[in-house]
């Protein structure tokens, strides 16, 4: 009996949890995304080209080889991109505040499980929209914006997904920060507690999927950018969960 006990306990140790698992295969889903389009940059090109207006160059503008521009500056979409792109970082300071209120709580008051579930949404929001996406690879993988390149009328060369041959300095367009954010928006629909969760599933999903969608009408990113920073962000999501997930968990999670 006690040889079993240690054989089961030994077998757990080895192996992941279900969402020990999820994050596997997000995690590999994220590299093969990323590999099909490096492989195959045709994709971004044409993604982009559907939002790109063509002019005819001016005297003044002879040397380019082609003139036009995305549709990015009507105030409306300028307003909601703003909006868009503020709320997960309001969002964020919300449940800072509310992880501060739990922690002002002892004994049988305080709420362990919402406290674990705000530091999974706070642990999730700085390490991959921040730390990965905007600190790490934005600032050193170099990948111009389409706006940017010769493409759609800019100055530089195109480079595929992953590639580190760009020359954009800063702030640059692998991967969107903005979509990363907006993926994190809909990881949180897991964490808040019914009924609330079904009545808000569809507006954040909607938010989540409107926010990168933007920025490739706008010529601020390719879609490459787009799916890869938005599924980062789940992929560190998942991980964030599987890391302080336990077999005795409930199996309903509120906020």
């Amino acid at each position: 009996m006690t040889a079993s006990l240690a054989d089961k306990s030994s077998a757990q140790a080895r192996f992941p949890s279900s969402a020990g698992y999820i994050f596997i295969a997000l995690f590999c889903l994220w590299w093969v995304l990323l590999l099909i389009f490096h492989s195959f940059p045709q994709v971004d090109i044409v993604a982009s080209w559907h939002f790109f207006l063509v002019e005819t160059c001016k005297p003044s503008n002879a040397a380019a080889q082609i003139c036009g521009h995305f549709p990015s500056r009507q105030p409306f979409l300028e307003t909601l991109r703003t909006i868009f792109f503020r709320l997960p970082y309001v969002v964020g300071a919300f449940q800072l505040a509310l992880l501060i209120a739990c922690y002002r709580h002892h004994g049988g008051t305080f709420n362990a499980l919402r406290a674990r579930n705000l530091k999974i949404a706070l642990a999730s929001l700085l390490l991959g929209p921040g730390l990965i996406a905007n600190l790490i690879l934005k600032a050193h993988w170099g990948r111009p914006r389409p706006i940017e390149t010769l493409n759609f009328g800019g100055s530089f060369d195109f480079v595929q997904a992953g590639s580190l041959a760009g020359k954009c300095m800063s702030n640059c367009s692998f991967v969107s920060g903005e979509a990363a954010s907006a993926g994190w928006l809909l990881c949180l629909v897991m964490l808040i507690p019914q009924p609330a969760r079904t009545g808000l599933f569809l507006p954040i999903l909607a938010i989540s999927i409107l926010t990168p969608l933007m920025r490739l009408s706008f010529g601020a990113h390719y879609l490459s950018d787009l799916v890869l920073g938005w599924l980062l962000a789940i992929v560190v999501f998942a991980g964030v969960y599987a890391f302080t997930d336990s077999s005795h968990r409930p199996k309903n999670s509120e906020i």
